[in-house]
């Protein structure tokens, strides 16, 4: 779901049958994720980063974009405190103001450091702003298959007459140029103007040229039109809140992803996203608390 970040509109433009999935070889790989999201120590628990222009809604950074830079940073400082290299548990963040994409400073502090976990504190600025806050919970990932799941039935693949997203006309999601996203037909009753179909989507995604990682997982948590545009709530859409829970690795492939909600009240709504892998195992659930644009 595009967040404080971005322009939620946008997805709307996402139209079922006008433009046929690219092959992956035909799609942009200018600023590929690992490199978008990388931070560079500045000392002192500071790090830099350079929000990129390919990972944006409009002229925003997309809202899950932005918390993998913010707990890029907060995983390299837990590794100065660490043993091993960490990875993101738990992340909880605020999104107080949309920053431009242009570069940026993460200021991170470790809050506690154990055996089993460490908690990093990360704030992202940009020109002395603070635009994201977020706690992150580091640790070291499960390898092992769960002992019990209950997760909704997606197909390993998109199918075949999904979406893609980043290849309809006038698309201002930047982000499906350099990530493949597909979107279930089924589910996108917003983009043929639809009111009637329940606020669910489902989602296919990877990263173009690299595997996804718990970080690009982060992103997926994050990733869906406003659920809301079911229900023809069609705007921005800001995110106020969001948590997520990383559970494992990914596999290499796709990343399926069903996003869905509890309940719209007035204007606010909450959105959940259950990301599988493509071995089928949870990789991210994310919860956000967000605004509903208003009738």
């Amino acid at each position: 779901m595009t967040s404080a970040q971005a322009s939620p509109g946008s997805a709307s433009t996402a139209s079922p049958g006008l433009t046929p999935p690219a092959p992956a070889s035909t799609v942009s790989s200018v600023a590929s994720f690992s490199q978008a999201s990388a931070v560079t120590a500045l000392g002192d628990g500071g790090y830099a980063a350079s929000l990129s222009s390919s990972w944006a809604v409009g002229d925003r950074p997309h809202g899950g974009y932005l918390l993998a830079v913010v707990v890029r940073a907060a995983l390299a400082e837990a590794a100065t405190v660490s043993d091993a290299a960490p990875d993101p548990l738990a992340v909880s963040a605020q999104f107080l103001r949309p920053p431009l994409c242009a570069p940026a400073v993460v200021r991170t502090a470790v809050r506690s450091s154990g055996r089993t976990i460490t908690v990093v504190n990360a704030v992202l600025e940009q020109d002395g702003r603070t635009c994201v806050e977020a706690t992150v919970t580091c640790g070291v990932l499960p390898s092992d298959e769960p002992a019990w799941a209950d997760l909704p039935t997606l197909p390993a693949d998109p199918p075949d007459d999904a979406v893609d997203i980043g290849a309809q006309p006038g698309n201002i999601f930047h982000v499906g140029s350099v990530c493949e996203m597909r979107l279930d037909v089924a589910t996108a009753g917003f983009a043929t103007g639809r009111t009637d179909l329940p606020p669910v989507t489902r989602i296919w995604a990877r990263p173009v040229g690299e595997d996804p990682d718990p970080l690009f997982a982060l992103v997926a948590g994050d990733i869906s039109p406003p659920v809301v545009f079911n229900l023809g709530r069609v705007g921005w859409s800001p995110t106020v809140q969001l948590t997520a829970l990383l559970r494992a690795r990914p596999a290499p492939g796709w990343l399926r992803v069903q996003a869905d909600t509890r309940a719209l009240h007035d204007r606010w709504f909450d959105e959940d996203h259950t990301v599988i892998d493509s071995a089928g195992r949870l990789v991210c659930q994310a919860r956000q608390l967000a605004i509903a644009p208003a009738l």
